[in-house]
């Protein structure tokens, strides 16, 4: 989201407290319960955020080709070929001349900041078609056997003028491109969560480029949510078999300093309710049963609105169920519950004018489940609140 003239990289600065604003039991203006969520729970116990008050950076993210603006941001859940258990993959979408949607590379951060490339994606030698070539968004996951899926919105010069509807990069635990999965709805490829079972895996994917580039600048009201399902068989790579539809309407327009605005973070909830950050609305929302449903929702029903959100970008779902989301338009990071209320914000990036904005974009609790980790796109670092 902001532009550098240059990557500041990782700074060696000391660990600082967070700003804590902790408002219990506030429910946002429009706020209402999701369906089929339960709300109370995590109010009861506290939010997530509660003991959570600390920022350290961890590593710097700019590799060695000097790639920048780290999107994309998924804890390893096992080890698997170059992946390790518990380390931080994330991928860069600007390239070293600060031009979006050109970055080629994936990083791999461990907890105590050893980075490593675990990939340079080549756009001129890929498996499959990929309308546009390479620029890693923060589509990001790992599935199952080690599979890397990574999201492409490709342009040609950094400019909206020339982003076209890019594909999912499937690589394996090495980092290779086995893969790519274009057209069928696949339109700009902006944020995925995924879930598995057995030798399925369902992705969800956010797509920002539907009538975009015609609008303008002006805003469309036709971003998705797709649901795309995965077949896995021995060594070969998953295969996809169906794209469901199951979120539409969602607002979306290209921007100068962003490329393109339109709905990013996801997170799936354990009562398949799908979270989805909706940013120029300025919400969350819910759409019920998305491992299962065969319709589209729409736009969902609205979680929250106003209050602390402000832009939300990246999403994730807190251990207790909670949604937590960080904020384009500030530096911070919000805890909302299922039923709409918004219980703890903490501020990660206050640098900038107006301060954090256009810092934060993923986000991902950690393994032990009692931190969050989130790029930070003002210094080109990973950080770990704490």
């Amino acid at each position: 989201m902001r532009l550098h003239s240059s990557h500041m990289g990782f700074r060696g600065r000391a660990a600082v407290v967070a700003a804590a604003v902790v408002v219990l039991g506030a429910t946002a203006a429009g706020g209402a319960p999701a369906s089929g969520a339960s709300a109370g729970g995590a109010v009861a116990r506290g939010p997530f955020l509660g003991p959570l008050n600390t920022v350290s950076p961890v590593a710097s993210t700019v590799p060695a080709n000097g790639d920048l603006n780290p999107y994309g941001t998924v804890v390893v859940p096992h080890s698997t070929g170059k992946l390790r258990r518990g380390n931080v993959l994330i991928s860069n979408f600007n390239n070293a001349q600060n031009q979006q949607g050109t970055g080629t590379t994936l990083v791999q951060v461990s907890p105590d900041g050893a980075v490593s490339t675990f990939a340079r994606i080549d756009p001129a030698n890929l498996p499959g078609p990929c309308p546009g070539g390479v620029g890693l968004s923060t589509a990001l996951t790992v599935l199952p056997g080690g599979w890397v899926v990574v999201g492409s919105t490709p342009t040609a010069d950094g400019t909206s003028a020339t982003v076209q509807a890019g594909c999912l990069l499937v690589l394996d635990s090495n980092g290779t491109v086995r893969e790519t999965i274009a057209g069928d709805g696949i339109n700009g490829p902006w944020d995925m969560t995924a879930v598995s079972s057995g030798d399925r895996d369902e992705l969800f994917v956010t797509n920002v480029l539907n009538g975009t580039v015609a609008g303008g600048g002006a805003e469309v009201d036709q971003g998705t949510v797709l649901r795309i399902t995965l077949c896995r068989q021995g060594d070969e790579p998953p295969q996809r078999v169906a794209t469901t539809v199951i979120g539409s309407g969602f607002g979306e327009r290209t921007d100068p300093a962003a490329l393109v605005i339109g709905p990013t973070g996801v997170g799936l909830a354990h009562d398949d309710t799908l979270y989805v950050a909706d940013t120029l609305a300025n919400r969350i929302t819910a759409i019920p049963d998305a491992v299962h449903r065969t319709t589209d929702a729409g736009t969902g029903t609205t979680v929250s609105t106003g209050g602390n959100l402000n832009g939300p970008l990246g999403l994730a779902v807190a251990p207790g169920g909670d949604v937590l989301t960080v904020n384009s338009g500030d530096g911070n990071l919000v805890e909302t519950t299922p039923a709409g209320s918004q219980v703890a914000v903490r501020t990660l990036d206050s640098s900038g004018t107006p301060p954090g904005a256009g810092a934060l974009f993923g986000l991902a609790v950690d393994l032990d489940r009692d931190a969050v980790y989130f790029v930070d796109d003002a210094t080109n670092t990973l950080n770990v609140l704490h």
